[in-house]
């Protein structure tokens, strides 16, 4: 039996990093996030240039999780914990499909270490054992082969191409790569 994922705020750990509700003390890490051009090219999210834009986004990260709509977490590492270098997100859950949709975003100056790869790991671990979710999927899109990696490294399947099956703001019409995980998926290919 599956558990909603809006049951209850979450706050998953791992090895290296903790991926936590994201407070109006973020905001300087937030900003810096949001406001980064490299961790939009291939994101469906605009740009933010303002600070206090960020500011309200905090407010909205509340409500989206009150509506059972979105879950933002943010990624920290476990010697930094009052610091995030990430954005999580949990989305789209569809209880009758007993499935659920992540995205991910890393500041640049933490890529190449591992740190996705464990937010993904950790992520998928709390879904399909904290709350028996049976469906985990991200959609990325075909030109973003490093975040493709960070889904594979974690047994996802790239399912194809939604061949021009989406609108991403700032992108248009856009194809997008489907990966999805299945909680009885063998995790060695």
């Amino acid at each position: 039996m599956s558990k909603s994922p809006f049951e209850q705020f979450p706050r998953i750990e791992s090895a290296a990093i903790t991926l936590r509700k994201i407070t109006d003390s973020d905001l300087d890490e937030l900003f810096d996030i949001y406001s980064n051009e490299k961790l939009f090219v291939h994101s469906p999210v605009m740009l933010k240039k303002n600070k206090e834009t960020v500011a309200n986004m905090i407010g909205h990260f509340e409500r989206d999780f009150l509506k059972k709509k979105t879950i933002f977490l943010g990624i920290c590492l476990n010697k930094e914990p009052e610091r995030i270098v990430g954005v999580a997100e949990i989305f789209d859950y569809v209880q009758d499909v007993n499935m659920i949709t992540i995205g991910y975003r890393l500041d640049d100056k933490f890529w190449g270490q591992g740190i996705a790869t464990e937010a993904v790991q950790a992520i998928t671990e709390y879904l399909f054992k904290e709350l028996g979710i049976n469906r985990i999927q991200a959609f990325v899109m075909p030109e973003n082969i490093k975040s493709q990696k960070v889904l594979l490294r974690n047994y996802f399947r790239q399912e194809g191409t939604i061949r021009q099956g989406q609108v991403w703001k700032g992108h248009g019409v856009v194809d997008l790569e489907v990966f999805s995980r299945l909680d009885s998926d063998e995790t060695k290919y």
